[in-house]
Order: structure tokens, then C-alpha cells, then sequence
């Protein structure tokens, strides 16, 4: 018998109301997702990518219970399924109160290292914080840990002193790496960590996690946009579009053979650093991204698609098994 995944992401949907009128009633909604479906393995690292406001952030956030508090009046639909010791949780059906019970389980790194941290605190109460909270340590013990952590990401003992406006950027990211190492969780979710460093420190903080990541038998879903970076992370990549998944897979069959239409044009748009490929082929997608309040009839590519049909219309693809490991929303790309 198989081993279940950590996490089973099913039909998930969110949608934000839009108020209007005298009454502030409810006009419209925005469907940042709109029915996906993934799982994510023990000690895997599962990137997700796509163009901004795609969506990839409010997945984060829902995979981890947030929304509902950033946003009282958001609609979280499907099931967020996680497998913690022989027991099954759907974190979108727990009340807050139990939640608090799996908090430790799963952390997030967020992607503003300047605004992410408390900067009354020093980056050892930052770490120690969620010690405090969720483990049974005494206060010498959580010390010990909240130092060890900072050591393990890079940072001196003498410097757990200092406040985070004292730090770099990257030595920010550390601290917040830290910091979701604390509870010693299962699964970490990064939005997009790197994306506001510059790109020398991107790459040491990569390599960090991914030391991490071995070290400490980890899960991670890495939010970007940036698909040289996803494809040097990842164990496989999801390919996400105004809301609904693409294509998932391998990260290598993904990142060097994508299938879909628009996982290709994302792939030919990736900087290449050999002159000699500059000329390669560019897939330019016609038109603009549509609006969620607004989304196209059947497939939500397809008003940018160059090898639309007008069946595309009619039926919102089906996220299928197209290949071993390899799962698609096309049903022309497999006609083919």
C-alpha cells in the first residue's frame, strides 16, 4: 500500500465578494481560484508558478487557514487534506480554535523579509516566539533552540541581540527561516522568499533551503514567478493560470518538455545566459490577461491560446493524468 501524500489539495476555490451601492451589497465576486487540485509529498518540495495575480499567494494562504481572517467575507471551498500521523484533517473545515492544535505543523516564509518581522523584537524573541506558543520548553531551552536555529541559517550568536533594521534583506530571509523552523513542521510554504532580494543573495538563500529542506526532512510549496529558480528547487512544478492549474508534474519534464500551451510560452519568455540562444524561439501571447471577476467560458486560456478551438468554450477542461507523473488541462495537446 502506498504511502499517502502530506497534503491533498481538492476542487479548491476561493472567491472575494465585491461590494457596491448604498448598501454595500455584494455585486460581484473574484474567483482567484477557481477549482484546483495537487498533492504534496513527505520531505517534497512542490514549486508553483505563474504570472502575477494569478492566484499562487491566496493558495498559499488557504493551504495554511488564513484567508478566512485577513478577509471575513471570503468563500474558501474543496478540501485542504493533511495526513499527520495516521490522522486526516481538512484544515478548510476546522474552526479556529482547532486549528490552533495543527499550527506548529505547518509554517509559512513570506515574501516582504522587511515587513514580515516585529521590529520592537530582537530576531531571538522573533524565533522564540513561536516556541513560546506552541512547544512545552522552559525559557532556557527555548533560548538554546531560537540560537541553534539562527546558527544553522548562517547568523552568530552575538548578533541574536540586534533588531531586524539592523540586518541586510537576505539576513532578514534567514531570520524568517528561522523563525518557521521553530515548531519543527512538516510543511513550510514560501511565497515567493527571494523575490524581493537582490539576485546574489537569491541564490544563497536558495541553497539554504534546500540544505534545509535535507536536514530537517521538510515539505515545502515554493511560490514564484521566476522559473529558472522554481525549476533548481523543485521536485516538481505546478503551473497555475488566472486561478486554475495547467499542467503539473516533474520538474524536469515540466521545465525542459512543458505540454501546455501556456506552460510553454511562460517557459520561452525564462532569461538564457548563453548570447549564442538569445535568438531562440519567443511564444508572445495575444491579448491581455482577462479579469477574475470576468473569466472566459470553458478554458481560461483559451481568449490567449494559439491553438484554441471553439470546443475550448464550451466546458472547463478536465485536469487529467496525460503521462506518468504528468497531469494536464488540454484536451488538444492530448488529442495530439
Amino acid at each position: 500500500m502506498s504511502q499517502k501524500p502530506l497534503v491533498e489539495v481538492k476542487n479548491l476555490t476561493v472567491s472575494f465578494p465585491v461590494s457596491g451601492g448604498i448598501m454595500g451589497r455584494k455585486v460581484a465576486e473574484v474567483k482567484a481560484v477557481d477549482g484546483i487540485s495537487f498533492s504534496i509529498g513527505r520531505s517534497e518540495i512542490v514549486g508553483l508558478v505563474g504570472e502575477s495575480g494569478c492566484g499562487k499567494t491566496t493558495v498559499g494562504r488557504a493551504m495554511i487557514n488564513i484567508l478566512k481572517y485577513i478577509a471575513p467575507d471570503v468563500e474558501v471551498g474543496g478540501e485542504i487534506l493533511y495526513h499527520f500521523d495516521g490522522e486526516d484533517v481538512d484544515f478548510n473545515k476546522l474552526h479556529p480554535r482547532r486549528m490552533r492544535k495543527y499550527r506548529s505543523r505547518v509554517q509559512m516564509i513570506f515574501q516582504d523579509p522587511y515587513a514580515s518581522l516585529n521590529p520592537r523584537m530582537t530576531v531571538a524573541q522573533i524565533v522564540e516566539e513561536p516556541i513560546k506558543i506552541h512547544l512545552n520548553l522552559s525559557d532556557e531551552e527555548r533560548r538554546n533552540r531560537a540560537l541553534e536555529l539562527l546558527e544553522k541559517v548562517g547568523l552568530r550568536k552575538d548578533q541574536s541581540g540586534r533588531f531586524p533594521h539592523e540586518f541586510s534583506g537576505g539576513q532578514r530571509q534567514r531570520v524568517g527561516i528561522a523563525r518557521a523552523l521553530a515548531t519543527n513542521p512538516d510543511l513550510i510554504i514560501c511565497d515567493e522568499p527571494v523575490s524581493a532580494l537582490d539576485v546574489s543573495i537569491q541564490a544563497q538563500v536558495i541553497n539554504l533551503m534546500m540544505d534545509i529542506q535535507k536536514e530537517f526532512d521538510v515539505s515545502f510549496l515554493f511560490i514564484a514567478h521566476d522559473l529558472s529558480v522554481v525549476e533548481h528547487i523543485s521536485d516538481k512544478i505546478a503551473v497555475m493560470y488566472l486561478g486554475n492549474l495547467m499542467e503539473f508534474g516533474d520538474a524536469s519534464q515540466v521545465y525542459h518538455h512543458p505540454k501546455h500551451p501556456y506552460s510553454k510560452a511562460l517557459l520561452s519568455a525564462v532569461p538564457i545566459p548563453n548570447p549564442k540562444e538569445k535568438n531562440r524561439n519567443r511564444i508572445v501571447l495575444k491579448g491581455d490577461v482577462p479579469t477574475p471577476m470576468n473569466k472566459p467560458s470553458g478554458c481560461s486560456f483559451r481568449t490567449r491560446c494559439p491553438i484554441a478551438e471553439d470546443s475550448c468554450s464550451e466546458e472547463v477542461p478536465k485536469f487529467e493524468l496525460y503521462a506518468p507523473n504528468h497531469w494536464l488541462a488540454c484536451p488538444i495537446v492530448k488529442d495530439n
